[in-house]
């Protein structure tokens, strides 16, 4: 805690310099009015575990490359101790390795199961270093053949899932992280790809607490979401302190005030403290598409 509050505090004192707040920009928040969200300070003796959809290309207009510092600066501002990232192009990797030396992280790309440093989207796991020594990792395809690149039923895209199996070390805790990206265009895809996911989470961490993030392209009361329902809670929903709002905005949160289509899911014996759909952006910008969110997770209770 007292690493991340240091580094938390450096991220701060850098922005003073680099931040620009008078400047227009086509992703700015000036056109809007909706709750502003920030990130708060972590809960004590908790596990924050949050997802993020850095998305792949423009937001209103503006590319990633025009985005890369505030969204590694949307991540230190939050300073998860696991992170599940979506749409992560080989530009934003390269970006978050270099910026993000306290993480380790697993993850391939979806297309053809190379490096995510040079091929397509990925779906990759940030874990900090210091919290967590990592035991297990591994990813698979949401298809019939997830062994290898391949698409689902009806699916538009490839999907992959990644996982890391982590350990506390501190208390010794093992803990599971899955997480996805859920087909944008079949309701079927995302149904099936579901059920992929709980077959093997079942099949390989049965007994073990295991936290799943994604943007599922869905919405609560879908096939899909009713599905990871069988084996997990909603942390928007059963987290003692929970605020937020709709976690996808396309640029124009006034719209998508309900588009609530990202999660954090949690297994039998996770108990969540907090909730959070961070809203409040860096320097008055949208950093992506989608709101990033995180919960706050004590393990094994």
């Amino acid at each position: 805690m007292l690493i991340k509050r240091i580094i938390v505090s450096l991220m701060a004192f850098v922005s003073i310099f680099t931040a620009r707040s008078g400047a227009k920009y086509a992703d700015n928040y000036a056109d809007h009015e909706f709750p502003i969200i920030e990130a708060e300070s972590q809960s004590p003796d908790t596990t924050r575990i949050m997802s993020y959809n850095i998305r792949c290309a423009d937001v209103n207009g503006v590319g990633v490359k025009d985005r890369l510092s505030i969204g590694v600066r949307q991540i230190l501002e939050v300073m998860p101790d696991s992170l599940g990232i979506q749409e992560a192009t080989p530009e934003w990797m390269k970006k978050l390795n270099i910026s993000l030396p306290m993480y380790g992280w697993v993850g391939i790309e979806r297309d053809g199961g190379g490096s995510p440093m040079s091929g397509g989207e990925s779906c990759p796991i940030f874990y900090l270093k210091t919290k967590f020594k990592l035991l297990d990792s591994g990813n698979f395809w949401l298809s019939e053949t997830p062994d290898e690149p391949s698409f689902g039923p009806g699916a538009a895209c490839r999907r992959i899932c990644t996982w890391v199996k982590l350990q506390d070390r501190k208390t010794g805790e093992v803990l599971v992280h899955v997480n996805t990206h859920y087909d944008h265009v079949s309701e079927e895809a995302r149904r099936a790809g579901a059920e992929i996911v709980i077959r093997f989470i079942e099949e390989n961490f049965a007994g073990l607490p295991v936290v799943f993030t994604a943007d599922m392209n869905t919405r609560e009361g879908s096939a899909a979401y009713n599905t990871m329902m069988t084996v997990f809670s909603d942390a928007g929903k059963i987290a003692a302190d929970a605020v937020g709002t709709g976690t996808f905005h396309g640029g124009n949160p006034e719209t998508h005030a309900d588009a609530t289509i990202d999660f954090v899911l949690c297994s039998a014996g996770i108990k969540a403290d907090t909730y959070r759909v961070v809203t409040k952006g860096v320097d008055g910008r949208f950093t992506s598409d989608h709101f990033p969110i995180y919960a706050d997770l004590r393990i094994g209770e």
